[in-house]
């Protein structure tokens, strides 16, 4: 199976966009979204392996819905923002916490290789229910480790897309990774890192579930 987005031009992830992960990390709601970009090159399939180089200390998961845009979209009115929408699938935003604590730098901690898994498919805005909320859960090596809901959200997805394309043209095929919910590994006691031979499904409802194998690389 294929990334339904395989080669997206740009990744822009959200930080502290739940307010259940704001709670459990301690820190107050940002007054505005908190953006960052992972790279391209960290896209892979569902059911490729999460490649964990030896670098790497404290890989953490992170299940969130993605946006994929459907039309070059500038300085959008929020009102408008989910027509340049083409539908939403599931992203996987994986997390060297251990370089992101060392360096502060987000990008960098959640870029590396097979870092964003992203699937299984795309779908439309009118098969599912996204004002109502949509249920997302994460296991790995089923249990369930996040289970909370979009209606979470600090920020919209329209308000997401208004306020990155006041600034930054999106392009079909861009991705937004709009932020996880309560539960990750670093925010556990103790922390809960993924190691070798944990398989990482997240489910959101209507849009199906992404599984990912874990493999770390020793040399």
């Amino acid at each position: 199976m294929r990334s339904p987005v395989p080669a997206p031009r740009l990744i822009w992830g959200v930080g502290l966009n739940y307010r259940d992960h704001a709670e459990e990390t301690g820190r107050p709601l940002p007054e505005a979204p908190t953006l960052f970009v992972k790279s391209p090159s960290s896209v892979i399939a569902p059911g490729e392996p999460i490649v964990v180089p030896r670098v790497v200390t404290m890989p953490d998961y992170e299940g969130e819905l993605a946006v994929v845009i459907g039309h070059r979209a500038r300085d959008v009115p929020e009102a408008d923002a989910l027509d340049v929408v083409a539908g939403v699938t599931i992203g996987h935003d994986v997390s060297a916490r251990d370089h992101q604590y060392t360096t502060g730098q987000w990008s960098w901690s959640k870029s590396f290789d097979t870092f964003c898994p992203l699937g299984p498919e795309v779908v439309s805005l009118d098969e599912i229910d996204l004002a109502g909320g949509l249920a997302i859960e994460t296991k790995v090596s089923g249990e369930v480790l996040q289970s909370s809901n979009t209606s979470q959200l600090v920020f919209s997805i329209p308000y997401l897309i208004a306020w990155i394309s006041q600034g930054c043209t999106l392009e079909p095929g861009d991705v937004i990774l709009t932020g996880t919910p309560a539960g990750v590994g670093a925010a556990r006691t103790p922390p809960r890192w993924l190691v070798d031979g944990d398989v990482v499904e997240i489910t959101i409802e209507g849009v199906g579930t992404l599984s990912n194998p874990v493999v770390r690389h020793e040399s």
